[in-house]
């Protein structure tokens, strides 16, 4: 391939046809949505001045370009969409790409790295122990919560780490977030490395609490006491609630800034060989969100990843997220970040974004490669 190669929009199209996933006709019409949610008032998203990136050493392929805002620009809600080319430094972004969003369970990778970090300089190893004790128990998905027997588990950094990015194990992220040093000690890692347009968020009880409109109380751990407590609210308690949170994510992230520290990762600048091999690894041996950007990935791609979920109001969910390093049987690699901040449109359609996005990519990668091999 030569640098200034781009492939043409035509083929673009004619592969993404192929693969049933048309930009023109994938995601129809909009949803219906009911009276109450009609009623909700529009957020209002703060305008932030996005830092210009390094100067790419070949310019975005203007096919895929076209490709993915024409994705965007067919789904309702607030949705950021951003791919680069770890290999090239080329980003294709949506127009939302630089707004700040929920990120919910994408933030467990910044907590990973802080770990990996303290790792790299000999403050913690993986193979510490630690105890889970109820105590420790978050709320919402928390499988670690069954392997307390007689009210605690012991077990390694190495196991919460793995359980916290292939689980999405709250009480385990949390559990490694204060053994790390809190959420100033996250902040920092990002801050000291360079990550632009990412906050971290104060933990996953308050910040799910806060979101819903409750003060956290620890017995709201056990069984379903937080949904119960959550449904006993007003609806103006929890509409107003919702409505900060996702004017203003306490937690919010950029997907332009998420693709760039994901570049990062992935050429090594955030961490050591080792903890960077263990960390994409892992991110590879995730579980969740089959359906979300990994459906989509072909044989003989690999795909590591991070996804996130938050609260859902009136139809709407503050939150769908899919991020992740997605790199091709030849070796090349892309960063991609796709965050739906505020929508009512059905999961099927989210995850049919998500995964058109990555047919995107795949097309223009495979329609490069075509040309290079004529």
């Amino acid at each position: 391939m030569s640098v200034g190669f781009v492939p043409t929009f035509t083929a673009l199209e004619r592969a993404l046809t192929l693969a049933g996933l048309a930009p023109v006709v994938l995601l129809g019409a909009g949803v219906h949505q009911t009276a109450q949610t009609r009623d909700l008032l529009p957020p209002s998203y703060r305008t932030l001045i996005p830092v210009p990136p390094p100067a790419p050493r070949v310019q975005a392929p203007l096919a895929l370009k076209t490709s993915i805002l024409a994705l965007r620009n067919r789904f309702d809600g607030l949705a950021g969409i951003s791919v680069q080319s770890v290999d090239d430094g080329w980003t294709v972004d949506s127009a939302d790409a630089d707004r700040p969003m929920p990120q919910q369970s994408v933030s467990k990778l910044w907590v990973a790295m802080t770990v990996l970090d303290a790792v790299d300089r000999g403050r913690i190893t993986l193979d510490d122990r630690l105890t889970i004790t109820q105590s420790d128990l978050t709320l919402f998905h928390q499988p670690i919560a069954a392997m307390l027997k007689d009210g605690s588990y012991t077990t390694t950094v190495r196991d919460l780490l793995h359980r916290a990015l292939t689980m999405s194990d709250n009480t385990c992220n949390d559990k490694l977030l204060r053994y790390v040093g809190g959420p100033a000690a996250v902040r920092s890692f990002i801050a000291s490395h360079g990550i632009e347009n990412v906050r971290f968020g104060p933990g996953e009880r308050l910040l799910q609490s806060k979101t819903a409109g409750l003060t956290w109380r620890q017995d709201y751990a056990m069984g379903r006491a937080f949904e119960a407590a959550r449904a006993r609210l007003p609806i103006g308690v929890r509409q107003a609630a919702y409505q900060s949170y996702v004017a203003d994510p306490i937690d919010g992230a950029a997907p332009s800034g998420i693709a760039g520290a994901l570049a990062k990762l992935k050429r090594g600048a955030l961490l050591s060989p080792e903890s960077t091999s263990y960390l994409i690894s892992t991110m590879e041996a995730s579980k969740t969100g089959k359906q979300r950007m990994r459906g989509a990935v072909p044989p003989g791609w690999s795909f590591g990843h991070k996804t996130g979920t938050g609260q859902n109001f009136l139809s709407r969910t503050a939150g769908y997220n899919d991020v992740g390093l997605l790199t091709a049987p030849d070796g090349r690699s892309y960063a991609i970040a796709i965050m739906i901040g505020d929508t009512a449109r059905t999961i099927p359609e989210r995850q049919a974004l998500m995964q058109a996005v990555v047919q995107a990519v795949v097309a223009n990668h495979d329609a490069a490669t075509t040309t290079i091999a004529r």
